[in-house]
């Protein structure tokens, strides 16, 4: 199993985004990036395929959570996009997800990674109990939801780097965990509560990182990928 870096952009525009890319022409390997809501509802499709014709792999973070038939219908139109991976919210039940997985298998068989969020990083286990009124521990959470989504044939789970032991404890090494909440020792842990290092997050186990801020914001975000790179992957 591959693991890898993901770079989150976060950014407004495409503009802003290629800006971005940019810096990274010399690179030898193109950095695998994920696309969230705040891009793809600015720039649409149309950013998806720019940046797969520059060369990079692409995470599709768009989180669909809705009746069986419409994530299905809406998974069919992603499958066209030729992204490598893209998620669902666990939350949507098994029946949910097993439509997204027939929604974004193509004709010949094959399908980009899929991959459910079971609680967000921004969400700690007192919220969760007293806003969503979910009367179980963070854990005990997690490790139902990656049960639910390994039982709708799905690749793996979102999770928090400090869950993503359990998740494989009670999944099996070969189901997947992409873990955002990830931050260098000495950065700030903005708006996540549930974080950890990329060397940690190596440790405990972690698939795939996904990190916005301290490379996109960095004075020099070429360096701080490579070092991200180098503390996950232990080389470059």
């Amino acid at each position: 199993m591959n693991r890898d870096v993901i770079i989150a952009c976060d950014f407004p525009s495409a503009a802003e985004t290629l800006d971005f890319l940019e810096l990274f022409r010399a690179e030898p390997r193109k950095p695998f990036l994920k696309i969230g809501m705040e891009l793809y509802y600015a720039e649409g499709p149309a950013i998806v395929r720019e940046i797969k014709r520059r060369g990079h792999p692409v995470f599709l973070d768009l989180k669909l959570h809705d009746i069986p038939n419409t994530v299905r219908r809406a998974m069919g139109v992603l499958a066209r996009l030729d992204v490598d991976m893209c998620n669902v919210h666990a939350a949507g039940t098994v029946e949910m997800m097993r439509a997204a997985r027939e929604g974004l298998t193509r004709a010949d068989g094959t399908r980009p990674l899929l991959i459910a969020v079971t609680q967000l990083t921004s969400t700690s286990e007192e919220r969760m109990r007293r806003e969503l009124l979910v009367d179980a521990t963070m854990e005990e959470t997690i490790r139902r939801y990656a049960l639910n989504t390994r039982e709708a044939g799905l690749d793996g789970v979102v999770c928090s780097p400090l869950e993503a032991g359990l998740v494989h404890e009670a999944c099996g090494a070969g189901f997947l965990t992409v873990t955002p909440g990830v931050r260098f020792a000495e950065g700030a842990s903005g708006d996540q509560v549930r974080v950890t290092t990329p060397a940690r997050a190596r440790e405990i186990g972690s698939d795939y990182i996904v990190v916005g801020r301290p490379v996109t914001g960095a004075d020099d975000p070429v360096a701080a990928y490579r070092r991200c790179v180098a503390e996950f992957l232990g080389s470059r």
